[in-house]
């Protein structure tokens, strides 16, 4: 056992609340390490699985299923002297604009005023790679919705996080060179935002389809389906054993 592993805590699309925000856990030796995005329903089941809040997260992205559970971390991280101003956000530095529009600007982050929404957290910009805890991160862009608002992330030799993304060979190619795990968005069918099975089967390589483990789709009868085509789904709770990170 490398003492690392991946828990998923929901694999579900937008509208998949029974399958839980498209949100995950890198965990070492068992306690949580790095978050990815925080969902509504993904915070409530870190809470459920850890207690507590996250330490530290990356945001992919600012749609409201990978970011509607700010207001509660907001609220658990100012409220708790321990977790006050310490949660760390690695954020990519053009996703702060549209973070700061979509959940920090309302008028007083409390009613009584006297803080600013982001005193909870120690925001951390990123460019296209970011240390946490003495190891390197790499971030890439992927292609959802609109150029530079949506990010994968990659911790070398150990596991590779898509997010929301069509196909992307051409990443993939560079950053999952080293026989990672590849969490990759997937539904049955796919759409200008989201890839779809054919659209992976069309342009992976069977060794690469080999690798990824699929989420963020729209049902569990989908994910039976995508199962049945011969392809490994996760599972909202399920924890993943990965590789052990490679040092550079």
């Amino acid at each position: 056992m490398s003492g690392w592993s991946l828990r998923l805590l929901g694999v579900g699309n937008a509208s998949a609340v029974e399958l839980g925000s498209a949100m995950a856990t890198i965990e070492r030796d068992g306690a949580p390490w790095l978050t990815i995005d925080c969902g509504g329903e993904g915070l409530t089941a870190y809470q459920r699985a850890y207690g507590g809040i996250p330490a530290a997260l990356f945001m992919t992205h600012a749609h409201m299923d990978h970011i509607a559970g700010f207001e509660r971390l907001f609220v658990a991280g100012w409220f708790d002297p321990a977790h006050r101003g310490e949660v760390r956000l690695y954020v990519p530095a053009t996703l702060l604009p549209l973070l700061q529009q979509r959940v920090a600007s309302y008028p007083n982050a409390l009613a009584e005023g006297g803080v600013n929404f982001w005193d909870a957290f120690r925001v951390v910009p990123v460019g296209d790679h970011f240390w946490h805890d003495g190891l390197r991160f790499e971030v890439f862009p992927v292609r959802h919705h609109w150029p530079e608002t949506a990010f994968g992330l990659r911790l070398r030799g150990s596991v590779v996080w898509t997010g929301d993304t069509r196909p992307i060979p051409e990443m993939l190619a560079k950053f999952a060179d080293a026989d990672e795990l590849i969490a990759h968005d997937c539904a049955l069918e796919g759409n200008p935002s989201h890839s779809g099975i054919d659209d992976l089967e069309r342009e992976y390589l069977p060794a690469l389809l080999a690798r990824c483990m699929l989420y963020h789709y729209a049902s569990a009868e989908d994910g039976e389906a995508l199962r049945a085509r011969g392809h490994r789904v996760g599972m909202p709770g399920e924890v993943v054993p990965l590789h052990a990170p490679v040092v550079a």
